[in-house]
């Protein structure tokens, strides 16, 4: 038998898939389902889904896992998410920004966390359904993160953070393939995955609820404050910062006579700003927490194309690293709603060059 590997299952059709791939290529295959929240099941099927961690999905890995005839192990990794994942998602809505928690959750518990147990399983890594790939440049030797075959599932927005040794050991089996094909290979295998719904959700948070989520964890994270134009006049109240983001139009309770959007948010101030469309575009951003991939931090502009939000087209922009570990984007033209805690990912082509997370300058 080949090299072992450990697989995230989700109780999707997507992780399904991804090991059932790796079994048929003779590896040593042990699936793995990370329980990292104490999951409300809600009443409707088709909305359970988004419980990664639920009953259902445990059930339904497990049932895989038979199917493929590979070990199944269910880890409670709570403690780890609420640290690595839930705690910074609640302290970035205190602070005005909008975080994407499953990069976290990518870089710290999947090739984090999972991947130090795997390794002392004796493991060669770990494998998951994202869709995306990995390759190895023959000229420097970098590992590198490509995107998907299937452009329209790319997710190597939330795999940017990863390390040449997080990235050595990443397999991702269902990057080649498009989503119809990974269904049609689940039905061909007779998964119980097979057909089920996708979910856009925060796994985490019951009914994709987050305000209500956050108000249970901290109250005090929700404090009123004004509502100002972006001259700084007061022209209304709001019920607290973490209930907005930025370019958002609804729920602003503004009697204007016209369309206001959300442009700003300064949580020193508890302020909410809002402004005009024209507002809300941007030519340059810095990003922090940056890791470049595909080469070393550049010192000076490089040409790339940036996506600033999953599903943004990435656009014609230039970056250069600051000494700060942070980064500099300038785009060739205005982007709207460029927002502070969300991913900025650079790519050229399929390659993924690096990223980093928008700062709020």
């Amino acid at each position: 038998m080949g090299e072992r590997i450990v697989v995230g299952m989700s109780g999707g059709v997507d992780s399904s898939v991804a090991a059932a791939l790796l079994v048929e290529q003779g590896l040593d295959v042990v699936g793995v389902t990370m329980r990292v929240w104490p999951w409300r099941e809600a009443a409707d099927p088709a909305q359970r889904f988004g419980s990664c961690c639920g009953t259902e999905a445990v059930d339904d890995a497990r049932q895989v896992a038979r199917r493929l005839g590979i070990p199944y192990y269910l880890l409670d990794m709570a403690a780890e998410f609420d640290r690595a994942v839930v705690g910074p998602f609640a302290d970035d809505y205190r602070a005005g920004r909008t975080p994407v928690p499953c990069v976290a959750c990518n870089s710290d518990l999947k090739f984090g966390s999972l991947l130090a147990r795997a390794r002392a399983w004796d493991a060669a890594g770990v494998a998951t359904g994202h869709y995306a790939r990995v390759a190895r440049d023959p000229a420097t030797g970098r590992w590198l993160l490509r995107r998907a075959r299937d452009a329209r599932k790319d997710q190597t927005d939330f795999l940017w953070p990863l390390s040449q040794a997080q990235l050595a050991a990443a397999r991702f089996p269902v990057g080649e393939l498009t989503k119809a094909e990974v269904r049609e290979r689940a039905r061909r295998l007779g998964l119980v995955t097979a057909d089920k719904p996708e979910s856009q959700e925060i796994c985490f948070v019951p009914d994709n609820d987050y305000r209500g989520f956050l108000r249970q964890r901290d109250p005090a994270i929700f404090s009123e404050g004004p509502i100002l134009d972006v001259d700084g006049q007061v022209v209304g109240r709001h019920a607290g910062v973490a209930g907005y983001t930025i370019g958002q139009r609804r729920g602003l309770g503004l009697a204007a006579g016209r369309p206001r959007y959300v442009v700003d948010l300064d949580p020193a101030r508890r302020a909410v700003v809002v402004g005009e469309a024209a507002d809300l575009e941007r030519t340059r951003l810095i990003a922090r927490a940056t890791n470049f991939i595909a080469c070393a931090p550049p010192a000076e502009p490089l040409r790339i194309e940036a996506r600033i939000r999953h599903q943004h087209a990435p656009a014609p922009a230039t970056v250069r690293a600051l000494d700060t570990g942070s980064a500099e984007v300038v785009f060739d033209a205005p982007q709207r709603a460029v927002t502070p805690g969300q991913s900025v990912v650079f790519y050229r082509g399929d390659v993924v060059v690096g990223g980093g997370v928008i700062a709020r300058e």
